[in-house]
Parts: structure tokens; sequence; C-alpha cells
């Protein structure tokens, strides 16, 4: 190889011809831009090339004979000034941002460190730190065709992609933990057979551990924390391992949406390391206050600039290789008020999200937000533009409330599960952008939902002051495990009747891996740095009944299309009737009194044609309830209560349900 020439500067990152190498990186800071070269056997450093040409930011050259598996990094000469957010500084190694490949291995040092307000940081970083490869794009795809499931048929299930396989029994050990192993034929047989739709997968773009978080001897093991966005986790498998878990799961009709976090990145703030934008444009990728601090709208000490043209350009160009090359077919989108923040606050036709809803490809995928940040007027539930689906945080909250606290009555539970007309229907959107959840990787397991009154985050090292205090909970009257029969099967009663809310409710339903099976963190609600058993899924003590009911209301939600209306369904429409037990209508001014916390209310249903329609009971109540059915013969397709599914009652005129129990009925002819 000779030196540099010529060159382009689009696109960004390093693109092979085959031929040669174009090496491209936005660096506006920078003074002069230097291309590192690495020795795959020895790590040592072997070349250092200047990139000469430079137009509007971007510095670029072009390395004849260069071919995939070339390692590389830069480094940037410039101004250190961070007062006026300049952080040059070429005793630091830096990630290529465009990268599709990283080696080695990264740990926490203080040589990443840019340096203080005075003077940088004189020592070198290299042997700390990952290095940007040079990607060989040789994948066979085959027939490879996404599932494009409609959202009206879609049911997702949020998994981590080592948790879910480190501990399964019947997925080889070497594969476990990895994309390799989420690929496996036992793994695909248990979601087939599950019956979810989609895969969301907490973060998968390349992160580190925080310094914090390395100092207690943890590990960042969500992976909220991004140095890369356009490659896979190494410690998950190359991108070539997660290109074949992606056909693998196509292969079998299940959609894979990434969970990403284009909010902040690992850079953190003032007293954070430096991998990346900081020493390349600091003032452009961070929103930065008038003294050049670093606005923390996240938590996570930066807040990326998304009104910024080159972050939209960024972000866009890898959510695009994430579509085009990897074949994901959507995004959840991390504390997804960030994306619309601008000088006055939340904007839903702010660049990015515009941006995002005219991109040809971007448009066309499932798009989710988790609408909400750390700043002011950051919680922005139903207010996203469409193609955008949103977590309900409302139904989560309130569903709990109908059924742990008693803070909820009949007529929030009756929103909830007609998918929040009142907070999405006025953006024009379909019914399934509510994506509805009870819980998720963030807060409690639903089987500690209703074994622990407290959050027990010790392990954590942060006094147990980390996670949310607010969790809308129920111990069932006894902290932590219980021998009581009669606590535990008020535990299952519960977690059954939570399960059929969110399976039956109209949007698109969300289930966190494990919930259906009895998964526990032993009452930790923010395990983010627990990369072990409290986190990993254990298959030993799956809870065989309440998966098998799972199941079922799986299958009844696939059967019956009046639960998946793609259209909002009226107070006044005769596809839906309120009816108290006696079997008579609500009325308007039974809904205007504050309905109390212990209710039974029944929700008659069907679909457009009236060809299929389903009965759904429902008892807060501490006590049995008697309905009153019309009376035909009748079969119980699941009750909470006992855990019964798919029983043919015969000719019924009444139907007694348990305590917090909900039952759903059909007629038979």
């Amino acid at each position: 190889m000779e030196g540099l020439s010529g060159g382009n500067l689009s696109p960004l990152g390093a693109s092979f011809d085959g031929n040669g190498v174009n090496f491209a990186i936005y660096a506006p800071d920078a003074a002069q831009v230097f291309l590192c070269l690495f020795n795959e056997e020895t790590g040592a450093e072997s070349r250092r090339l200047a990139l000469r040409n430079y137009t509007d930011g971007v510095w670029y050259g072009y390395l004849s004979d260069a071919q995939p598996g070339l390692i590389y990094g830069y480094r940037l000469e410039g101004t250190y000034a961070p007062a006026e957010a300049k952080l040059v500084n070429p005793a630091k190694l830096l990630l290529d941002p465009c990268a599709r490949e990283l080696c080695g291995q990264h740990h926490w040092s203080p040589t990443h460190l840019p340096g203080n307000s005075d003077r940088p940081d004189p020592r070198d970083n290299a042997a700390a730190s990952y290095k940007s490869r040079v990607h060989a794009d040789n994948f066979d795809w085959g027939d490879d065709r996404p599932p494009a499931t409609a959202w009206s048929d879609s049911v997702i299930y949020e998994l981590h992609v080592k948790g879910f396989t480190a501990r399964h029994p019947e997925v080889s050990p070497d594969l476990r933990g990895r994309f390799l192993g989420l690929s496996s034929a036992p793994v695909i047989d248990y979601l087939r057979a599950l019956g979810v739709t989609a895969v969301e997968l907490l973060p998968v773009q390349a992160f580190v551990d925080e310094r914090f978080i390395a100092e207690r001897g943890l590990t960042n093991y969500w992976g909220y924390n991004p140095i890369a966005w356009y490659v896979p986790q190494p410690s998950y498998g190359t991108p070539n391992d997660f290109k074949h878990m992606v056909k693998s799961l196509h292969a079998a009709e299940i959609e894979v949406l990434l969970d990403v976090v284009f909010n902040h990145t690992a850079e953190g703030g003032a007293d954070g390391p430096m991998y990346h934008f900081k020493g390349q444009a600091n003032s452009h990728f961070y929103r930065l206050g008038p003294d050049a601090h670093y606005i923390n709208d996240t938590g996570c000490g930066n807040t990326l600039d998304t009104t910024h043209p080159h972050v939209v350009d960024h972000i866009l160009g890898a959510l695009r290789y994430w579509v085009t090359d990897m074949h994901v077919d959507g995004f959840r989108f991390d504390l997804a008020t960030v994306l619309g923040r601008g000088p006055d606050g939340f904007d839903a036709e702010a660049p990015l999200l515009q941006a995002l809803r005219a991109d040809p490809c971007l448009s066309q995928v499932k798009l989710i937000a988790e609408p909400w940040d750390l700043g002011p007027g950051g919680y922005q539930l139903g207010n996203f533009p469409a193609p955008f689906a949103e977590w309900n945080g409302r139904f989560r909250d309130d569903v709990r409330d109908a059924w742990l606290t008693r803070a909820a009555g009949a007529e929030l539970l009756a929103q909830r599960l007609t998918a929040s007309a009142d907070v999405f229907r006025h953006s024009g959107r379909a019914p399934q952008a509510s994506i509805n959840l009870v819980t998720s990787h963030d807060g409690f397991t639903l089987l500690d939902l209703v074994s622990y009154e407290h959050k027990h985050n010790i392990a954590n090292g942060e006094d147990n002051r980390d996670g949310h205090s607010d969790n809308r909970n129920w111990n069932a009257g006894v902290e932590g495990p219980s021998h009581d029969p009669e606590i535990r099967d008020r535990r299952l009663r519960l977690r059954r009747s939570l399960l059929t809310c969110l399976l039956i409710a109209q949007g698109t339903p969300m289930l966190c891996a494990g919930d259906e099976s009895g998964r526990t963190q032993h009452g930790n609600n923010n395990a983010y740095c627990q990369d072990n058993e409290t986190s990993w899924l254990d298959w030993s003590i799956s809870e065989h009944g309440l998966l098998t009911f799972t199941k079922a209301l799986l299958r009844l939600r696939r059967e019956h299309a009046c639960l998946r209306h793609a259209d909002w369904l009226e107070a006044t429409d005769p596809r839906i009737r309120w009816l108290h037990p006696d079997g008579e209508p609500m009325q308007h001014d039974d809904w205007k009194v504050a309905t109390p916390a212990r209710f039974a209310v029944a929700l008659d249903i069907t679909d457009r044609d009236s060809s299929g329609s389903l009965l759904i009971l429902f008892n807060a109540d501490d006590r049995v309830h008697e309905f009153r059915l019309h009376p035909y013969p009748w079969v119980l397709l699941a009750d909470s209560a006992t855990g019964n599914t798919d029983s043919v009652l015969g000719m019924r005129s009444r139907y007694r349900l348990g305590a917090h129990g909900v039952a759903v009925l059909k007629q038979t002819t």
C-alpha cells in the first residue's frame, strides 16, 4: 500500500470498492486528520497517513490496495479549548463513528479522558480502545424477505440477546448469550410456539461500560451506552452472525426490531471519555449551554443535538444501514423526546422527526417512540407524529392500578383497553399506535410486581437510590417469595389478569421476555448492571401453567379479529358495549360517576361484520361476582381467576368469576 490519494467525501466511513478503500470522516474541529493503521497480530500502530482532502467539514482520502480486514483509527490535531467547546487531542485514538466492524478489546481507562479545563491529557489511549476494521460484506441473504406483519396483527416480545439464551439448556454452550444462540432451533421453536410476531432486542449497537459502573466492578448489561452506531455488539457476535440471526427469525415469520439509542453516546459529559464525536465536532453533535457545558436531558451526561444537519445525517445513515444491509424490520427509539428537542423544547415537526417520516426507506418500517426523557417537558406521550407508535406508559400505570393498587377504576381501565383514544386518536393515527405494556426491561418483572412492595437494588451499588419508586405494585401480603398457598395463588391470579388485559386490549401488545414463565430479578427493578443470573432467564423454573395460559391468550388474540380492530371504536359504536354484571348496558352517567376501585364490568365486543364476538368479564373485587349471560351455549376461552382455558360451558345464563379475575367467553351455535 502506498500513501493516500484523491478519494471521495461520501459516503462517510471506510468503503471498499474492490481495489482499495475510501476513508471519510466528518471532523470540522480538526486542523489535520491522520489515518492510523494497526498490525492485526501485534495490535501496534504500524502507519500514520495524513488525510489531505477537506470539503464541508469532511476529511477524506483513498488507500490503494487496501482490503477488508484492515484495522484503523483516527488521530486529530487542532485546538484544545474546552471553554470554546473544542476538544481536539492527538493523544487520543478515535473510532470511526461510521465503522461497520470493531476489533480488539475495550476497557475503561483514565487514558480515555480528553483532558481538563486547562490542557489536554497527554496519555495515549490506544491500548484500551476498540479499533475500527474495514468490513467485508460477503453474507448470502438468499431468499430472505421481511415478514411485513401488519400492525394490527403484531405482538412484540422484548428480550435481551444475552439474557434470553445465557442459561438455555438446549442451546449449545458456545452459542449461549450470542446472536447465533438466539437464532438456534430451540429458541426459534419456543418463540413460534408462544405466538409472538416480533422480537424487540435491547440495544445491540456496540456499547461500552460507563466509568462509574466499571469502577464498581460491574458491567453495562442493558447496553444503553452506545459507542458505534453501525456495529453489532462484538460480545454477541460478528456482523454476519447478526445477519444469520435475522435471516433465521425471518424464516420463522418473526420480525426483528432494534431498541436504538440516538439520544446520547458513551462519551458522557465534561468528565466523560472521548471516543469520537467530542474530538471531531463537539459543538455540532452535542447540545451545549452558553458556557459549553453539556445539557443533560438524558441523565447520561450528554444529549445529542438532533437539530444539527450532520447529526440528522449520521442517524439516518445508521438507521438505513440496519434496514438495507442488516434487514431489520423497525426500531424502538430510547428516550425519543430527544429526537424532537430544540431550543424551545419538544417539536413534533423537528428536523429528525420530519426526515424519518419523509425517508422512503425508514418510513416503511416500524417506528416506535419511548415518548419521554429527563428534560423539561420530557413526557410527550401521544404527541409523536405518524407513522410513530409509542410505548403507552398510561396503559402500564392504569392497568397496574386497576388490579394492584386500587387507584384506578373501571373507567380508566376501559379507556386503556380500547387503545387509549384519549391519548392517541387526536393525531390521526390508528389504535395500533398504542404500544401496550404492563412490564418491560425497565422495572419489576411481572412476578416481582406482585411479590415486592419495595425495590431491592442494593447489588447495583447505589444504596438502593436507583430505579423507580413509583411502581404501582403490590406484594399480595408478603414481601418476596412466599410458601403460603393463598398468597401464591393470589399472585398467580393477578399475573394472569394482567396478561389477559394486555393481550385482549386494542392496540399493539408488548410482552416482556420471561413474564410468561415466572422470571424474577428478586426485587431488583433496575438490573441495568447485572450481567449475571439476576437478569438471565432461568429456564429450569418455568411455570408451565402460566406459559400454557399465555399461549392460549395469544392464540385467542390471533383468532379473534374483534381484539385487533384497525380503526377506532366510538363510544356509541355498535361493535362494543360495556355492561353491568346484570347484563344491563353502562349508561353515560355511570361513567361520569367516579367508579369504585373494586369494580365488576363486562365488555361485549364484535368485529366489523358481526361474525365474531366475545364477552369479556372483569372482576377487580376481592370477592366472587356473578355475571348474567344470555341463555346460549357458551365456551370459556380463558379465565384468569382459575387458569382454565378452552372449556365448553354449555347452556348458561350466569357465570361466577373469582376475585381479581378476567374471563373471556364466546357464544356457540
